[in-house]
């Protein structure tokens, strides 16, 4: 056979691999060296290629892909330092337990350190934050190398799968020509076994014997004062049976925005929510020390939670965690459990049928809610345009069965606070891995090609750094609602000592950046409208939902005067709860 055919039945049977394995996307950036990869990624008939231009935006659309199916996403660049730009994406996915696998073509190995061109040293080029690294042979026909290019494609998806599910990198060395062949004879059956696949990686159930559970169900029956923390989870299937838990214990749920408890038709009776504004009141913190907390998921976003957890330590903290990782910023976890979020519960409910719960403990916990609640309708009143209020109105004007995807910094922090409990099916999705701005236009935009009615909050900093995403969604049809929040620089820096510094503060943190975002938004085929009053951005929002491509619904807010709000309603806060508890006037 020529060089040709050997190469394009060698890269065949990897892409078919991956397509039998339930691979549905694939990422292309264009390039050269990676020819044959792209055009037999586009030819198979089971997979979806997907085109972005730039490699940081490319990284982070298959991000949001991956993370709205929880499925493994393949990304496919050139050599050289295309493939650098899917760094910040692979250190996102590595952090937030998103499935990737990236795809580097690169030069043979006697066209490196040589000088040439696009030739850059690729090898474990993501260090730690790819949890498995191949130098791919290169092409051959032979019928070894068929199988184990087959297998390397199913350790591929095996491995991002496996838990903590994140991202793997394969390196693809390719000598010219690159034309793949597509006329091939039996192009997708080469190397096949007469199964639909070659190999399959089963990923194990993470769980306790049932004497465990027994053991764990009796002693967390001794507990009166206990909580339950939820921080990000991937879906809401566990909802029911973590709801049903927390009443049977009497243990109040602190639901983070991204653990999907805050929206649905699950039962909301011990749900505690915009406990971030709350806990800062110190007067009323020594009444609600828990003994005992057992967490679920990602840790939350409020640091408010996180200094009352480390203020008023319990005397047990159990964190459960499906895939085996180590997520406890706290360093006070008394136990780590490696177990599905669904088994833990059912299992520890299924020992607990005679608890004698504490409805004293639960009730001072949710009046406490309820006084946070009266103290947060200051917002409705509101008739400037604010943040706080922008994400109120988001609460009640998502339609069911949409998905929220929140910028970091301020959005989610808002969200934190102000995005109440609603019987709607709403998602709500977040690039809370490393927390960065970087790559969150593209990453909702992946987002929205799976979940309808997909709507983006965001800052006017972070939107600018991902504006060449939006090309994203011009190329590909894509329907989103951007709600763009322009404070006029990085309005988080407010919070922070930072701003004390009034000689340097704006010049090195407030940034502002006087930008006007309508001619770009235009520019890649959006529509763009700026809303002066709740009335008009309600409309604007409205009438968005119901349009096809991009919508950009802008407000204006003032970072200084966006401080000065949220204080003002922490204290209103704090003058309802001590007016409730401590008979202050």
């Amino acid at each position: 056979m020529t060089h040709t055919d050997k190469m394009t039945a060698y890269i065949a049977s990897f892409i078919d691999e991956l397509a039998s394995l339930d691979v549905q996307d694939v990422v292309v950036s264009p390039g050269s060296r990676s020819t044959p990869l792209a055009i037999l990624a586009a030819d198979h008939p089971a997979l979806n290629v997907h085109i972005n231009i730039d490699e940081r935006s490319a990284g982070f659309f298959a991000l949001g892909i991956a993370k709205a199916k929880q499925k493994p996403v393949v990304l496919v660049c050139t050599s050289g330092t295309a493939t650098a730009n899917y760094y910040p994406a692979v250190v996102e996915a590595f952090y937030a337990r998103v499935p990737l696998i990236v795809v580097t073509a690169d030069r043979p190995h006697e066209l490196r350190d040589v000088g040439a061109p696009q030739a850059i040293d690729q090898i474990r080029l993501f260090g730690e934050f790819a949890k498995w690294f191949a130098e791919v042979a290169l092409p051959e026909d032979t019928p070894a190398m068929l199988q184990y290019i087959r297998t390397v494609a199913a350790r591929a998806v095996g491995t991002a799968l496996s838990g903590p599910k994140g991202p793997v990198h394969l390196n693809v060395p390719l000598r010219e020509p690159l034309l793949p062949n597509l006329s091939l004879d039996n192009l997708w059956g080469q190397g096949k076994r007469i199964s639909n696949h070659y190999v399959t990686v089963q990923k194990s159930l993470s769980t306790l014997s049932d004497e465990s559970f027994k053991h764990l169900a009796t002693r967390l029956a001794t507990y009166k004062k206990g909580v339950i923390v939820c921080g990000g989870l991937a879906d809401s299937s566990s909802a029911n049976v973590l709801t049903k838990l927390a009443k049977t214990l009497g243990f109040p749920i602190l639901a983070d925005p991204l653990s999907q408890l805050r929206s649905g038709n699950h039962d909301q009776t011990m749900m505690v929510n915009s406990y971030d504004t709350f806990l800062r009141n110190e007067a009323i913190l020594g009444d609600l020390k828990p003994d005992i907390i057992i967490r679920f998921g990602a840790m939350p976003v409020s640091k408010a939670l996180l200094l009352f957890m480390k203020q008023y330590t319990p005397k047990e903290l159990i964190v459960v965690d499906e895939e085996a990782g180590w997520r406890d910023p706290t360093l006070l976890a008394t136990e780590m459990i490696s177990c599905d979020e669904e088994v833990f519960c059912k299992s520890v409910l299924s020992h607990l049928s005679s608890v004698e719960a504490s409805n004293e403990w639960s009730s001072k916990w949710l009046a406490v809610h309820e006084a946070t609640m009266r103290g947060l309708q200051e917002l409705e009143s509101e008739h400037e345009l604010s943040e706080g209020k922008a994400v109120l109105e988001l609460s009640r004007l998502l339609p069911d069965e949409s998905t929220l995807f929140v910028g970091n910094s301020m959005p989610i922090r808002d969200v934190d606070s102000f995005f109440i409990e609603n019987d709607k099916h709403i998602k709500i999705l977040a690039n809370r891995g490393a927390n960065g701005i970087d790559g969150v236009v593209s990453t909702a935009l992946g987002t929205s090609l799976v979940e309808k009615n997909t709507v983006l909050l965001i800052g006017d900093l972070s939107f600018y750094h991902d504006l060449n995403g939006l090309l994203a969604a011009k190329m590909h049809s894509l329907n989103i609602t951007i709600v763009l929040v322009n404070n006029n620089g990085g309005g988080i820096f407010s919070f922070l000592p930072q701003s004390k510094e009034e000689k340097h503060f704006e010049a090195l943190f407030g940034t502002p950046a006087d930008l006007e975002f309508e001619k770009a938004v235009e520019m890649y085929g959006g529509k763009y409208v700026q809303a002066d009053t709740w009335e008009a951005f309600r409309q604007a929002f409205s009438q968005s939902m119901n349009e096809q491509g991009v919508s950009v619904v802008e407000i204006k807010t003032k970072r200084h005067e966006n401080v000065l709000h949220h204080r003002n309603l922490w204290n209103r806060v704090t003058q309802e709860i001590n007016k409730s508890f401590l008979g202050e006037k």
